[in-house]
């Protein structure tokens, strides 16, 4: 545990009976595993769709809200007075407007890491669906058609390749642990690297940004969504890219130009890439799934519902802390 500890900018006493806010629509099985999780005097409602009136009216009279993909906006939180904390059901945080939880004293949290194990072994998916050309080998298969020398000729493996990690925070970590028995050599950059001895004790080595692009034969991209990384891989970087390289994207859609990265899918200056994430989700108005040539998942890469018990539990226990003025684990606490 760590010393973010904050105090509570809207002062006086939360209530016993904390009332939940979840923003996100879930089925109904998910819901009840929520309901499970709560402690017995909170309550709990459910937003009915994404629409404000829908969102608002889950968050009136809520002292916390469980966030998960949609957006928390200025408007929204402006409208919900009794609101104390909005606690991300995951890491990333970009969709929240922080600058209105300051301008409101409301508090922002996150489970930093929490779903580190679900979306590294997703990215090994796409590492090796975008190489063996899963898609399109399961398409044609079911299809009726038999074509294992054509499929030679457009499928590759991922023993003796290097895998650059752009990003080697808890996920980037998770990636590096699970692709250690792949007979691949790891490289990476983080404009934050961790300490020394996790890049040793991972086996992996560090690139300045350029040399990193020009050296992996698999990019994959781990990096949160910031001003100074938004659109990190437009044109140029795209081109500088390997020759016949992957990338994958498993972090934050607005990382990359999606526009540059499907000409240099199309041109065959890239063989392949998977993505999970996209600049506008739902997806739509890409050119990436005309491509043959591409793997595309719906935003689902953290999404397993035997890890989502544990990210109730640790906003519970988040909630719990700082109402009562104890630390969080380190990371978590945003504002």
């Amino acid at each position: 545990m760590s010393s973010a500890t904050a105090s509570d900018p809207r002062g006086g006493r939360w209530r016993l009976d904390t009332r939940v806010a979840v923003l996100d629509v879930y089925p109904e099985r998910t819901r009840e595993l929520i309901l499970a999780r709560l402690p017995t005097p909170w309550t709990c409602a459910f937003a009915e769709g994404y629409d404000d009136e829908r969102q608002l009216a889950a968050l009136r009279g809520a002292d916390v809200a469980f966030a998960n993909w949609w957006e928390v906006s200025a408007d929204t939180i402006a409208a919900s007075p009794d609101l104390r904390l909005i606690h991300k059901l995951g890491a990333g945080v970009d969709k929240i407007d922080q600058a209105a939880c300051r301008a409101h004293g409301v508090r922002l949290a996150r489970v930093s890491g929490g779903n580190a194990v679900p979306v590294a072994e997703h990215t090994v998916l796409l590492i090796l669906a975008a190489l063996r050309r899963l898609p399109e080998i399961d398409a044609r298969t079911r299809a009726g058609e038999w074509f294992k020398e054509e499929a030679r000729v457009i499928q590759r493996q991922l023993a003796g390749r290097t895998v650059g990690l752009l990003g080697l925070g808890a996920i980037g970590q998770a990636v590096a642990r699970r692709l250690a028995g792949f007979d691949v050599e790891i490289v990476y950059h983080d404009p934050n690297p961790p300490p020394g001895d996790v890049a040793r004790s991972l086996g992996v080595r560090h690139l300045d940004l350029d040399a990193l692009l020009r050296t992996a034969d698999v990019l994959s991209l781990h990096l949160p969504l910031l001003p100074e990384t938004r659109g990190l891989l437009g044109v140029e970087r795209i081109r500088t890219l390997k020759p016949g390289a992957v990338v994958v994207n498993c972090a934050r859609g607005g990382l990359l130009d999606e526009n540059a990265l499907a000409e240099a899918l199309r041109s065959g200056h890239l063989l392949a890439a998977g993505l999970d994430t996209f600049a506008a989700e739902p997806l739509r108005d890409s050119p990436l799934p005309e491509l043959a040539n591409t793997v595309l998942t719906g935003h689902v890469a953290g999404a397993t519902f035997d890890n989502f018990g544990q990210m109730i539990d640790s906003a519970v226990a988040n909630t719990l802390a700082l109402r009562e003025g104890r630390p969080i684990p380190d990371g978590d606490l945003v504002i």
